[in-house]
Parts: structure tokens; sequence; C-alpha cells
């Protein structure tokens, strides 16, 4: 019996990353019956048989898991935005931090092709709410260490729109992948995702970092509803002013005395981080947070 990381799913196959080898599975037959199959990013028990083939045996409880990408145990969101072709507006940035939130993973910002454009606006934004921002151009490898350090030990997911250069960075990060990346359409602003399935990349020094269609073109779904009145949580920009309102049910929208638009008002909080907060509130009170899909994407 060998312990070890789901790194792809192909098949009916599961390939187990174990001190230092990946191992052929199946899994047993009980996992279909109920409904519970492996996913990639799942600690397992294995079975060997003579020829070294091996059985998915046990499914060590979960950190968290999506249904659409089939991923499990994300320690880390890195979500890659750009402010050139293609540009990533705010909310998408906001709307994943929100995901990450309530999934329990550390949200890490990569602002690449800063070889083209620094994005000011982008690192002003999210350093002032409280999120780790990392500069980075796959081209000039610029940032590409910082952001090295920030996933060393944890199974971490890129996302962000197409075309911002995901694949680009995890081929500098990982070059022996060989991932496969796609030109920008200079008329759509957009790339066009080339993942097909959801595969771990070993890091070194228990490092993964995953590559998937699900988070990388935004079409998430998650295990749980969001609600709107847990949304207020989610924002570490807003914890500081929360239960400091005059009413105490404060949805932070158009209330009187409320410390949150106070604050935003002082510039304590950004005005955009603002926006975002107002149409996800509205996103998560007439619709399921997950079947909202944005034009962009």
């Amino acid at each position: 019996m060998i312990e070890g990381i789901i790194v792809k799913a192909l098949s009916g196959f599961y390939y187990v990353a174990s001190e230092g080898k990946i191992v052929d599975c199946k899994a047993r037959g009980r996992f279909r019956l109920d409904g519970s199959s492996p996913l990639v990013g799942d600690r397992v028990r294995v079975s060997l048989d003579a020829h070294g083939k091996g059985r998915v045996d046990e499914v060590k409880e979960r950190k968290n898991w999506f249904i659409r990408p089939a991923v499990a145990n994300i320690d880390t969101l890195a979500f890659v935005a750009a402010n050139t072709n293609p540009v990533t507006d705010p909310f998408l940035v906001d709307r994943f931090s929100v995901i990450a939130a309530e999934a329990g993973c550390e949200l890490v910002i990569c602002i690449n092709k800063t070889d083209v454009d620094p994005g000011d606006t982008l690192y002003e934004i999210f350093t002032k709410a409280g999120f780790p921002v990392v500069r980075a151009s796959a081209l000039t490898g610029e940032g590409v260490d910082e952001l090295r350090t920030l996933l060393r030990g944890k199974v971490s997911a890129f996302s962000g729109n197409s075309g911002v250069g995901k694949s680009s960075l995890l081929n500098v990060l990982l070059p022996d992948a060989h991932i496969k990346t796609a030109e920008v359409s200079e008329k759509l602003g957009r790339g066009r995702h080339t993942t097909r399935h959801v595969e771990l990349y070993a890091l070194g020094e228990d490092t993964y970092i995953a590559d998937t269609p699900g988070f990388a073109s935004l079409d998430v779904t998650m295990t749980n509803v969001i609600l709107k009145e847990n949304l207020q949580y989610d924002f570490p920009d807003f914890k500081p002013y929360i239960g400091s309102c005059r009413f105490h049910d404060c949805a932070h929208l158009k209330e009187p005395g409320c410390a949150v638009t106070g604050a935003v008002a002082d510039g304590l909080i950004a005005p955009s981080r603002y926006r975002s907060y107002a149409r996800l509130y509205d996103i998560s009170a007439r619709h399921k947070f997950w079947e909202y899909k944005d034009e962009q994407t």
C-alpha cells in the first residue's frame, strides 16, 4: 500500500504521483456505485499488484473540491491578469477572489506582460485590498521567482481570462511540461484556451500546479451556494468596517451610516472593489452564484 496524489485522470485511469514515480491506477468499483469518483488533486491510498499496476482504494478527506473543473484540494488560486491585449476587467479578479475565499483558498494575483504594460492600476487596487500581487513577464522572466516562492509547498490552480499568458507562465515555471499556448486574437482581444483536461504539474518540494480548462476559462461550478449575506466576509478590505455600521444587518448598499460605504468615500476601499461587491450581491440575490457567466469570458 502506498500513498500519493492524483495528478491526472483520463478515460477511467488515474495517474498517482508517489515517491517520485507515477503509478497507473484504476479505482475500486465502489467509487462508481456511491458517486464519489476520485478527482485530480485527491490524496489517495493505492494498492499494487504483482505487475506494479495500482488500484485506488481510499480517498482521503478533501479540503475543498469543485464540480467543474473536477479538481480537489486546491490551496492557492493564482489569477493571471494583464493590462494589455487582453486587458483584464478588475471585476473578474474580484469574482475569483470570492470563489477562492469560499473554497478556503489563498488568492495570488499575477500581473503578466509587464514588459509591455506594468499594470499600475491593477497593482494598486489589489495590493490595497490586501492580496499578494506579483508583477511578472513570461517573456523576460520578471517576477517568476517571486511567484514560485508564493506557490511553494502548495497545490495551485491558474485562472484568468484567455490570452493573458497563463500557459506561457506555466512553461517558464515548468519548462519540461511543454504546455500548449495559442495566439491572442487582435480583433477579439482574447486568446483560445489550449488546455483540454485537468492535470497537476510537479514543481518540486511537494508543489503542484494545475492547468485546467475550467478555471482558465472562468467557467467554474462550485459545490456550495454563496449567500448574499455572507458575501461581505469574502472581501478582506471590508473586514475592518463590518460591525461598525448603524444597522447590524447592513447590506452595505444604500443604508445610512454604513461604515463600508464611508470607507469607500474616504478612499480606504477602492471604488472598483465596492462596485464589484454590489454587482456580486445583486447576482447572488437573483441567481445561484455559479450560474453567472460574464460575456467577456
